[in-house]
Formats: structure tokens, sequence, C-alpha cells
């Protein structure tokens, strides 16, 4: 694969800079078992500054956006959970989204009344699943349970007897109960035991850590590997001898470089022919890429989705902050370590040589290096002021962290498909 295969452009791109000027984030909702069942989209045009609570103008930028990408793209196939205004909903603007593949969101501020409930009932006749946002009992809501597939509840915003209260008074009626704002596992689990069959936050990334327990020996393996990766200059024979006696990174190494997404001119064997066929640089990446994989067997894929995304929004957006690529690569995909490997970040990053700017990021530090990371995930929360705000301490152009970020969305789904 050549370098000029990878790069982003970012200069402009006259026919695709309307849709590549919009924030764009999905959060995970995930099942009782890790696996993703859905996701919240959250979108803002780049060139407004905050939608300052215009829940209308949100809605139809959500509606625009999701015609201009297509929702397949947006999702990777997993149904789209999406806010809704009473406007949206009775003035039917939501009929352009497709049905199967959309789960509409009554806001919580929306009253039960019976031009609301008629708009549902119509939505769900068309194929169009709905679910009651942030849901409180309040008068008249149960016309509007009558019609729902989904209650969430804000974790945040209903401690454990109002919540009981509210699942006892919700039992007469068929409907899957979301979870969210579910930050820890310890919420999860309570969620889980409540009665809740899907969790949407990042719970997942935050793990109960191995504290004071042996680093898994299996693990340690990789993690070593991927210290003897990163040597400069890399022992080939060395590292194709570690690599080549861990069967599941051969495995998935070998199916990396043998895939579309390296566009190789010839297939290869071996690992060691693998890393001649495509080059250091690359090798380093991909193999990176399969030790990724193989430590988050067990895990949510989600996690991986995470790393993958961060790890390629920070190498495109390295350019902008004069950093080194391949350490902003790094960093990115190293910032979920402790999710991938159930230990402290201070301990994971102990077998890696890092630069000391870079392990002072990873463990935390609003240092230079971590600019891009901070602005990633902020984007992930949604958190589009914060997001403008990094951009504007830095001067890094808002519009090219829009494209890099989202090339690094469609690249992450594309790499995960290919890795597992």
């Amino acid at each position: 694969m050549t370098e000029s295969a990878t790069r982003t452009e970012l200069e402009p791109r006259v026919a695709e800079e309307d849709q590549e000027l919009r924030y764009v984030a999905r959060q995970p909702i995930l099942d009782r078992h890790g696996r993703v069942y859905g996701y919240e989209l959250l979108f803002r045009s780049g060139r407004v500054a905050e939608y300052c609570g215009e829940g209308d103008l949100a809605t139809r930028t959500m509606l625009d956006n999701s015609m201009m990408f297509g929702m397949t793209k947006l999702t990777g196939g997993p149904p789209a959970f999406v806010n809704c205004t009473l406007e949206s909903l009775t003035e039917s603007l939501v009929e352009v989204l497709p049905p199967a593949m959309t789960v509409l969101e009554v806001l919580e501020t929306l009253e039960p009344t019976a031009e609301l409930v008629g708009a549902c009932r119509k939505l769900k006749t068309q194929g169009f699943r709905i679910a009651l946002d942030d849901f409180v009992w309040k008068p008249g809501i149960e016309r509007l349970l009558e019609v729902a597939d989904f209650v969430k509840v804000d974790l945040l915003l209903t401690g454990r007897e109002a919540r009981h209260a509210l699942l006892q008074r919700l039992q007469p009626y068929t409907v899957t109960l979301v979870a969210e704002k579910v930050e820890t596992l310890e919420e999860y689990e309570e969620a889980r035991s409540e009665g809740f069959s899907l969790f949407q936050g990042y719970y997942f990334c935050r793990p109960a850590l191995l504290e004071k327990k042996e680093f898994p020996a299996n693990k340690l393996a990789q993690v070593e590997i991927l210290r003897d990766l990163h040597e400069e200059p890399m022992d080939l024979r060395k590292v194709s001898g570690l690599v080549e006696r861990d069967p599941a990174i051969a495995y998935r190494l070998l199916r990396l470089v043998n895939s579309a997404a390296y566009t190789m001119q010839q297939e290869v064997r071996s690992i060691e022919s693998a890393l001649i066929a495509v080059g250091e640089k690359t090798f380093r990446r991909i193999a990176t890429l399969a030790i990724a994989t193989a430590l988050s067997s067990g895990k949510t894929t989600e996690i991986l989705r995470m790393a993958f995304l961060r790890a390629r929004f920070c190498e495109l957006g390295a350019r902008l902050t004069w950093c080194d690529a391949t350490e902003q690569y790094l960093l990115g995909l190293f910032s979920l370590l402790p999710a991938l490997l159930g230990v402290p970040m201070a301990e994971a990053i102990e077998a890696l040589p890092l630069r000391r700017e870079i392990c002072e990021a990873l463990l935390g530090a609003k240092n230079g290096q971590r600019y891009l990371l901070c602005w990633i995930e902020a984007s992930e929360r949604g958190d589009w002021p914060q997001c403008d705000m990094l951009a504007e301490a830095r001067q890094l152009p808002r519009e090219q962290l829009i494209r890099c970020a989202n090339e690094a969305a469609a690249w992450a789904d594309a790499t995960l498909r290919t890795a597992l």
C-alpha cells in the first residue's frame, strides 16, 4: 500500500462541502450481552455555533444529515434512535427516514396530546418504532405508552426508589426498557437487575480494573509484542517470530494484510513476507490493529471500534497540529487500553516504549499531544461547544476536524468488519 493510498485530502472538496461541515456523533445502545443494538444519532451543522435549545432546527438538521449521509452509513447497519420534535412527527417530516432502521424518540418535553398520539400511531403503521425519551410519569402518558416500543430512563435523574416505582407502573405495558447515562459497570449491573434490557452510556469503557492482580499472561505477551513492534529500528526477524507464536494475532494480521482495505497486489502467506510486502510503516499499523483486536477478545466490539476511530482521527489530524502522525495514531488507539486490558492505564503503558509526553497524555495530562484526543472524546459525547472551544484554543480549522472525524468513523467501521 502506498502512502498516497492512506492520505486524507484535507483540502475543501466543493461537491461534498455541505455534508462534511456537519458534526455527527453516535452513541451506542448495547444489549444485555454487550452487543450493539443501535445508536442514538446526534447532529449539528458546523456553521451553527450552538442550537441553544432550538429543537426544531436540531431535528431538521438531523433529517437533512440522514438523507445526505444515508442511515446505513451512519450506523453501519443497526437501527438509529433519533430525537424528534412535535413538528417533525405531526407534519410527517420524519417520513423521509427508512422506517425499518429508525426509532423515533419522542422528547420528554412533549405533551401526550391527541395530535401527538395520532401521529405516532400513523408512523407505527408505516414501520417506525417509537421511544419515549427521558421518561417520567405525567398525566395522559398512558396513551403514548400504548404505542411506544421503548422507554428510556435517565439513571442520573432517577434514584433507585424512584426507578422502582416507575418500573412498577410500566409493568402492564409491552415496552423495552432502555437505561440511559450508564457510566460504570456498577450502574450497568444495577440497571440490569432492575429489568432493563438495553443500556446507553460508556460503562464498557470504565471496567472494574484488576487492581493488585497479575497482568493476564497472554495479554502481557501481546503488549510486549507491541513494544518490540515500535522499536527503532524494528528487528524484523524477532518481531516476525513473536507474532508467529501467537496464532490469534498471526491470523488477524494476515487477514488484514490480505484484505481489500490494504489493496495488496499479491497475497502473503507468512508474517515475514507480509512485513516485506507492505513495508515497515504499514506493517506496524496493521500489526497493531491485529493485536488490539486480539486484546479485545471477550469485550464488546464497540470498544475496539472506538479505539480504531480515535486512532485514525488522531493520525489524520496530526498534520493540523504539527504532531507526529504515528504517535498520534498510537495515542488514540491506546486511549482505551484500560477497557481492553482490564488494568489501570499506568500499568498498561509500562511495557510500551512511548515518549514521556505521550504517556502523560494517556494518563490524562492536557498537554499539546492530547488536543486531538480531547476533541474526539468531546465529539463522542456530542459536546459540540467543547469541540469548538478546543479548536479555537489551538486555532485548528473546525471544518477539517469534522472531515477527519467523518473519515475516521467510516474507516473504523470498515476496519472492524475486516479485523474480526
